[in-house]
């Protein structure tokens, strides 16, 4: 979808802060240090908390904090920051934000843990979550840096569309990192959001479509994402990415399909089927391709099958294959000439086929 988004309250159940799934093994009920003013009296709903999980961030936090002082959204806001037991000068910084922020009329919420551990980047946010007062939530990383307009338009694409999930078009830092991945996301169309849109907070993002919200993007380059070694999105394993995004396909898209043709005869496309489920995988009806090697064998066979008869697929020219699709093709990568095999075949995206790339 995009790299920041602002959610309603609502998009879980009306008055309940929206929940991150806690990461796997991270300890409940440690003590907890509290770090505040008493100022949550002060403000029984703000109209925008910004929830900040933090974990050794000290190198950031200034550009942070700085562009959430710079906004120009003129409705009360709240800080709802939790520490993840930072061992630098993170919970410091923030502390020495307090005032600065307090005066231009942000109210300041700190919490955090000092147990040996962090607990993990979903754990941060629903801590952060829970002491928040906002009827909108903006996520935001400690290591990102907010343009000054972006809470307003968010908070006003919002305002119209109730229950959306509204995220951004984003500028990465350095530039030239992941280029084809920042080109991708900030080109989507609103349509595309729901076809290709796959946000870092996977579990998230899904539960919101099952229970019926909607994503939009404020079509405007809002935040600075920074791509460092030490960004919490490298500690997620990319065989666990993968396997949540097989299951949410296999239950949103192709329950609802009897047979279905995976684009892609090669690594990618035969990874899918393999990790497809039994039922799933009896689906299959062909792969396709434009590789003549790969049509001519005209056959996969899944050799790792636990069935006493291994399943044979057929391979067919993507212009001899039948709707729909499940592509495996990375888009922008051979100049243009995917793009145009699937534009000739005249299909409707999210109906005829769907992105998994």
């Amino acid at each position: 979808m995009s790299e920041a988004c602002e959610s309603n309250r609502t998009a879980e159940e009306p008055g309940a802060p929206a929940q991150m799934p806690d990461d796997p093994g991270g300890a409940k009920g440690h003590p907890v240090d509290v770090v505040g003013d008493g100022q949550s009296t002060l403000l029984a709903h703000s109209p925008c908390s910004v929830i900040l999980p933090v974990h050794n961030a000290a190198c950031w936090l200034d550009d942070c904090l700085q562009g959430l002082m710079a906004q120009d959204f003129e409705g009360s806001m709240e800080l709802s920051a939790f520490d993840d037991a930072s061992t630098d000068s993170s919970l410091c910084i923030l502390e020495s934000w307090r005032e600065k922020l307090k005066k231009r009329g942000i109210l300041v919420l700190v919490r955090g843990h000092k147990s040996s551990q962090p607990k993990g980047v979903g754990f941060s946010k629903n801590q952060a979550i829970a002491q928040s007062s906002g009827c909108h939530l903006c996520f935001q990383d400690a290591d990102d840096v907010m343009m000054p307009e972006r809470i307003r338009l968010q908070y006003e694409a919002a305002q119209n569309h109730p229950g959306a999930v509204i995220g951004c078009q984003v500028r990465r830092e350095p530039e030239d990192s992941t280029e084809r991945y920042t080109r991708w996301i900030n080109g989507l169309s609103q349509e595309q959001l729901l076809t290709q849109g796959v946000p870092e907070d996977l579990l998230f993002f899904y539960q919101l479509l099952r229970l019926g919200n909607r994503p939009l993007r404020v079509d405007q380059c809002l935040l600075t994402y920074r791509y460092h070694r030490t960004a919490a999105t490298h500690s997620v394993l990319e065989g666990t990415i993968w396997d949540l995004r097989v299951r949410f396909l296999e239950e949103r898209v192709l329950a609802q399909w009897q047979r279905f043709t995976i684009w892609n005869a090669g690594k990618q496309g035969r990874k899918l089927y393999r990790s497809l489920g039994v039922h799933s995988r009896h689906k299959v009806e062909a792969f396709c391709d434009v590789d003549i090697k790969k049509i001519k064998k005209g056959f996969y066979t899944y050799e790792e099958s636990q069935e006493l008869k291994k399943p044979i697929i057929p391979i067919k020219h993507f212009s001899a294959a039948t709707p729909p699709f499940i592509i495996c093709v990375k888009m922008d990568l051979t100049s243009g000439l995917f793009e145009k095999n699937l534009e000739s075949l005249h299909l409707t995206e999210g109906v005829h086929f769907y992105h998994f790339n």
